[in-house]
């Protein structure tokens, strides 16, 4: 055989198509990562303004009306209430005006960001000097000694999702991207269903009583750990089953190249750009990030959304991954071994 028809068996159109796809998902990752989190400030940050009478508007209009609009100021009633909307996720922070002295106090929630918390306090400590004022600051709902940058909850969600497409992908690498009947499915949907369970509760138990890096419910954090894994299994399992093999390579665009920059870790989401700020809380990562953090340091509040979301992803790839099952096709051949019978055919000859 010549260089050229060793090449043309070697290289067949099926790999050059999947390393061009590698090579697009190369240049997207780097796109999205770096677009995302080269340059982040902040941009219409809930924030409360608790003052007496016009000075409440006064205050509101004037941080309503900086640069780049960093923040998007509400007035409020009383310190319970700044409390109450911290801690229930309405607002990142807050500043009490003492009428009746020089030193304001400033309300932050380090567990939702230290990144975001510690931007809080450096743009208003330089406002309120400004005016020749003084802030204090004090952490409504502190990050964990051990949780480094508050990164423990972003960490521990890539975890599970990277265990929920890579046991979808083993599962499909084994027996065929797309299962054979709908029984197949359901047993691979049962396989993932026990190992979300077991991954959910094992990364539950690591990041709290081995680590101490998250507080928080060790229960909670595993069934939250438990429905990540699994929606994220059942995703690619449903890509798998439409789009064969490639399938694989679109969970890692979806959880990985847009889901990772965009889920509020490394800087909470309103320090991202618009289109991040956009997708993040409808992705997984995104999805577990915010619900991890508030088991961790909100008491739990505010996870509605996220775990309708988490369930989503879940609900529609068990349902796509059960209906492609379900239907007829031509079984699907072996690339290698296709690969192999031409080649020992094309000696033969």
């Amino acid at each position: 055989m010549s260089l050229v028809d060793e090449l043309k068996s070697a290289v067949t159109p099926r790999a050059a198509l999947l390393v061009v796809g590698v090579f697009a998902l190369q240049l997207l990752f780097i796109t999205s990562y770096v677009g995302a989190l080269h340059n982040p400030r902040p941009t219409d940050v809930p924030f409360g303004v608790v003052a007496p009478g016009q000075a409440a508007t006064v205050l509101t209009d004037r941080l309503e009306k900086l640069p780049g609009d960093p923040l998007d100021p509400r007035a409020l009633p009383d310190e319970a209430e700044a409390r109450d909307q911290i801690m229930n996720r309405d607002v990142d922070g807050a500043l009490l005006v003492d009428p009746r002295g020089r030193t304001d106090t400033l309300l932050v929630a380090s567990g939702g960001g230290k990144v975001l918390s510690a931007t809080l306090q450096a743009m208003i400590t330089e406002l309120e000097a400004d005016n020749q004022r003084l802030v204090r600051t004090v952490d409504v709902a502190p990050s964990s000694s051990q949780d480094f940058n508050g990164l423990s909850a972003f960490y521990l969600v890539i975890g599970w999702c990277v265990g929920g497409y890579i046991c979808a992908a083993i599962l499909a690498i084994s027996a065929g991207s797309r299962p054979a009947n709908r029984e197949r499915a359901i047993i691979r949907l049962g396989v993932l269903a026990l190992y979300a369970a077991l991954g959910g509760l094992g990364g539950a138990i690591i990041v709290g009583p081995v680590l101490g890096a998250l507080p928080g419910s060790v229960a909670a954090l595993w069934g939250l750990g438990t429905l990540v894994v699994f929606a994220v299994g059942a995703a690619t399992l449903a890509l798998q089953s439409v789009f064969g093999i490639v399938g694989i390579g679109l969970a890692i665009l979806l959880i990985v190249v847009a889901g990772n920059p965009s889920a509020g870790g490394a800087f909470p989401l309103p320090m991202l750009p618009p289109f991040w700020q956009a997708i993040g809380p409808w992705l997984p990562p995104g999805a577990g990030t915010w619900a991890a953090r508030s088991i961790a340091y909100f008491k739990g509040n505010d996870m509605t959304v996220s775990m309708l979301v988490l369930a989503a992803w879940a609900v529609v790839g068990s349902v796509v991954t059960l209906v492609m099952s379900s239907l007829k096709r031509e079984p699907e051949g072996e690339p290698i071994a296709t690969e192999l019978d031409t080649a020992g055919g094309a000696g033969a000859r």
